[in-house]
């Protein structure tokens, strides 16, 4: 596993990359399509909002600098953080206004998730059970907001988040977690904000068509884990790769990955990074299949805690 060492500089330089290129916000506006590989946009959407607002890369090394100090120190959540859930459903078909028991069942993946109740979690290979983890988190629907629309798709540009644009304004978003579904486009899954943007656009935005258990016409990203991926982000969880190659994903007892993994790779997969250390496919922050991902590191765990104490950037939702 590898070690984290960062300094000041280091922080500041992986919060305040800005990036011009705004193609992956400009999404195709086209119908659903089958994705063919998963794409998360929550990368792309940070490094737009970073170079928006300068200010948010001095917040974020805040955050950052707070959350591993916690993780140092021992200075995590004790005891259940329970999340209230609000669900802000846009739709222009009736396929996109979908059902309240399809809705509870992503809460219901959520909570399996987050509390390695998963069934598929007794498949961690025992090469990473010592450090498979059981977050301890759980999330409660607490109302569904629906609204209808005549756009085609959203993009990645938060227009779901406000009613101004035709989407729904988050609901009290610094003490309930707020969910958009809703067509995206582009062949994007979902995207998240992380801790330290502005409360206006923060939440989670899953393509109504990977919302919850949504059948095989969704395979195989039809059994909840894009959310899964997303709620980490939100968590302030970092793609396992770290977003380049052999990056870091902050995390110490995650191995080092070359790149993203797709489908359902065998095991074990090695990286060609230093050490080649079998690589963690089966990690939610990984884009592997929905059927190949099924537990987060006791890292991870401690990383997504950190941000719930008193003074975490999430602090109003902990106990």
């Amino acid at each position: 596993m590898k070690k984290i060492i960062l300094s000041a500089v280091a922080v500041m330089v992986l919060f305040s990359c800005q990036n011009d290129n705004n193609e992956a916000m400009s999404v195709s506006t086209t119908a659903k399509s089958t994705v063919a590989k998963r794409a998360c946009a929550s990368d792309e959407v940070l490094k737009a909002q970073l170079a928006e607002d300068p200010t948010l890369a001095i917040k974020m090394n805040q955050i950052e600098s707070f959350t591993q100090n916690a993780m140092l120190t021992g200075r995590l959540v004790n005891g259940k953080v329970e999340i209230p859930v609000v669900v802000n459903v846009l739709y222009r078909t009736a396929a996109e206004n979908i059902s309240l028991a399809q809705i509870q069942s992503q809460i219901d993946v959520l909570n399996q998730d987050f509390n390695a109740a998963n069934s598929d979690f007794t498949s961690t290979p025992a090469e990473f059970s010592g450090v498979a983890a059981n977050v301890g988190i759980t999330f409660v629907l607490e109302t569904v907001i629906r609204k209808a629309t005549t756009k085609t798709s959203w993009g990645t540009r938060d227009t779901m988040k406000s009613s101004k644009r035709g989407g729904i304004d988050p609901t009290s978003p610094t003490t309930k977690l707020n969910m958009w579904a809703c067509t995206i486009g582009g062949g994007i899954l979902g995207y998240a904000q992380f801790p330290g943007g502005s409360s206006a656009t923060d939440g989670v935005v899953v393509d109504s068509q990977y919302f919850g258990l949504s059948g095989s016409g969704a395979f195989p990203y039809n059994l909840g884990r894009t959310m899964t991926h997303e709620v980490g982000h939100w968590m302030n969880l970092r793609h396992i790769w770290g977003d380049a190659t052999c990056g870091s994903d902050l995390v110490s007892d995650t191995p080092t990955h070359n790149t993203a993994n797709y489908g359902v790779p065998a095991y074990p997969h090695y990286s060609t990074c230093p050490g080649t250390p079998i690589e963690m496919t089966m990690n939610y922050m990984d884009y592997t299949d929905d059927r190949g991902m099924y537990m987060f590191s006791n890292g991870q765990k401690s990383r997504m805690a950190a941000i719930f104490v008193s003074g975490g950037a999430r602090a109003a939702f902990g106990i």
